[in-house]
């Protein structure tokens, strides 16, 4: 096999373009490194190419999916849960679902932009309940990091000073909408605390960036480059500095390592002309996404490292974990023929719930926020699907309320019904588990003849019965509100509605930090125990995932790592 070998040494060589890498670039470069960025995927702009402004009706799919935009025509991002010629497979009779894109910025194109800090408990989950492991970091070592993140990146919210859910540097956040309203007021007289989200999205001008104008489609990409996306924030200031070359449709086949087991560069795919390239770095930064990150490690094997690179424990690939996840949604009949208004706002929501419990009280260690929709959003396809399931009694009396049918009074009907729907998403912490993990695997292997993963994945008990409070409170939530829940309770034989492994695209762990090299991938500035000039800078390194979504302190922990190398390439140690 010929390879196509780089003449020049790059100072590092970061693999991926999302949150991890696209932080990685920036940071470094900025410190004078010269960097070259392996991006799998295509160059996207969100100015030319996003579809922010258009209309359902512009297309005969009225905005379907389709199989290169699995969450819409018109959403960012460019993937989905299957990708043609790349292949990965699942130990037999177990479940799970592996989403990816295809595309400069990765994920960070179409994300909610959910951006919450990890709070002090989540590092030491261990020493609280004596489940998992603890982090060999705490809060006060991320803080300033999250510190610097928001003041880079921009995020609205509130002070709340709650002791497991930080206060952030925010921007003003916007106005709830009637919904939201009409939810915290039914939530409350359930003892259920309601605040302002906490969004990557700027409220005002900042940075240079101008302040959203509230169209509410956030995840078509932002062409004004409101919301946080790699492209919109961290690749362009990265590529300022004249120190980033990025390549694209380069797919990482392995991490490469000289005589004396550094690793000296990668080996990868270059996907337009099916050949296979070198490209050679003092530093490598592997920040493809927990579980393609890990792939390449595993894949990586010399006679140093037959394993695969920096797996001389074994861990690489093991404790994989995701967020929980489960929802209900609910038909309120006094939200019915509402007096037409603009709403859009951003696109998510303004209002959310933290965990208000305590676990020692409950039948489950972990807890869980509540992300609620509804409302007034642009119709399209499948727009009030299953119509005559919406029943009820009218509000101003005794009248059953029965929907369907054809023509003008179908038409009538959805108009009466526009916007009298809520929606509850529950996104909670699961217990890493020695079942939970991704190996190579021995028979399949990609278009490119690169072997693929194999996933294997078994809730425990603790998150069935966490998913069967999620439901039972979304539900007294909708009762409270007058409304009727639109699908039954889920029974213990279907999950109580937990959702498949993966769905809630929060994978983390693989390539866990930790203190022992012997239980774990990599030490608290996420560099390998076994090569020093390697590092992993995406959800890899996280020993456990918090009731929080992942993206925020992805970029913080990037930016603390990448620091780190800058302050050891200064030094001479790099």
């Amino acid at each position: 096999m010929q390879i196509i070998r780089s003449r020049k040494t790059y100072d590092v060589c970061v693999i991926g373009s999302g949150a991890g890498g696209g932080m990685a670039a920036k940071v470094l470069t900025e410190a004078g490194a010269d960097v070259v960025m392996l991006e799998a995927g295509v160059y996207w702009d969100p100015v030319k190419d996003s579809k922010m402004l258009a209309w359902s009706y512009e297309t005969p799919r009225r905005g379907a999916d389709i199989p290169e935009r699995q969450f819409g025509e018109f959403d960012a991002g460019l993937g989905g849960w299957t990708l043609e010629g790349e292949p990965y497979t699942t130990a037999p009779g177990e479940e799970f679902d592996w989403y990816r894109t295809r595309m400069l910025g990765g994920r960070t194109n179409h994300w909610g932009r959910i951006s919450l800090r990890f709070g002090p408990y989540d590092f030491r989950r261990k020493s609280i309940d004596g489940l998992g492991d603890d982090w060999p970091i705490t809060y006060d070592d991320m803080k300033p990091y999250y510190d610097k993140l928001d003041r880079l990146v921009g995020i609205f919210g509130t002070i709340e000073n709650l002791p497991n859910e930080p206060d952030g540097i925010f921007l003003p956040p916007p106005a709830p909408r009637c919904y939201e309203l009409l939810i915290k007021q039914a939530s409350e007289k359930l003892n259920i605390p309601v605040i302002p989200s906490r969004l990557s999205i700027i409220t005002q001008p900042h940075n240079g960036r101008q302040q959203c104008h509230y169209c509410g489609q956030c995840g078509r990409g932002c062409a004004v480059h409101s919301n946080f996306s790699s492209p919109s924030v961290l690749i362009p200031t990265a590529m300022q500095t004249g120190r980033l070359t990025i390549v694209y449709n380069a797919m990482a086949r392995a991490v490469t390592v000289d005589a004396n087991g550094l690793a000296d560069g990668v080996a990868y795919v270059d996907k337009t002309t099916n050949r296979d390239n070198h490209v050679k770095a003092r530093v490598v930064v592997v920040a493809a996404s927990a579980c393609e990150s890990a792939r390449i490690l595993l894949n990586s094997k010399s006679s140093k490292f037959p394993q695969g690179i920096a797996n001389s424990s074994g861990t690489v690939g093991k404790y994989l974990t995701d967020s929980t996840g489960t929802s209900v949604s609910g038909f309120i009949p006094r939200m019915m023929e509402q007096v037409p208004h603009n709403e859009d706002g951003v696109g998510g929501m303004h209002l959310y719930m933290p965990w208000w419990l305590d676990n020692k009280k409950l039948d489950f260690p972990r807890g869980y926020h509540i992300e609620i929709g509804g409302g007034r959003r642009m119709p399209s396809y499948g727009f009030i699907g299953g119509i005559h399931n919406y029943t009820g009694i009218e509000q101003e009396g005794s009248k059953p309320i029965t929907f369907g049918g054809y023509g003008k009074q179908l038409k009538n009907d959805y108009r009466r019904l526009y916007g009298a729907t809520v929606g509850f998403a529950g996104r909670g912490e699961m217990v890493p588990n020695e079942n939970c993990y991704c190996e190579i695997d021995p028979r399949v292997v990609d278009r490119w003849g690169i072997p693929v993963l194999r996933f294997h994945w078994k809730w425990s008990d603790y998150e069935y019965k966490q998913s069967k409070h999620m439901q039972e409170t979304f539900r007294a939530i909708i009762q409270e509100m007058g409304g009727t829940p639109m699908s039954p309770m889920p029974t213990a034989e279907t999950g109580y509605g937990l959702a498949t492994g993966g769905r809630i695209i929060h994978e983390i762990g693989c390539t866990r930090m930790g203190s022992d090299p012997s239980t774990s991938v990599l030490n608290s500035n996420c560099q390998a125990h076994d090569v020093k000039n390697l590092f992993v800078a995406d959800g890899g390194p996280f020993v456990s995932n918090a009731d929080k979504n992942c993206t925020w302190s992805i970029l913080a922990l990037s930016m603390r790592t990448s620091e780190f190398i800058a302050d050891e390439r200064q030094k001479g140690s790099l």
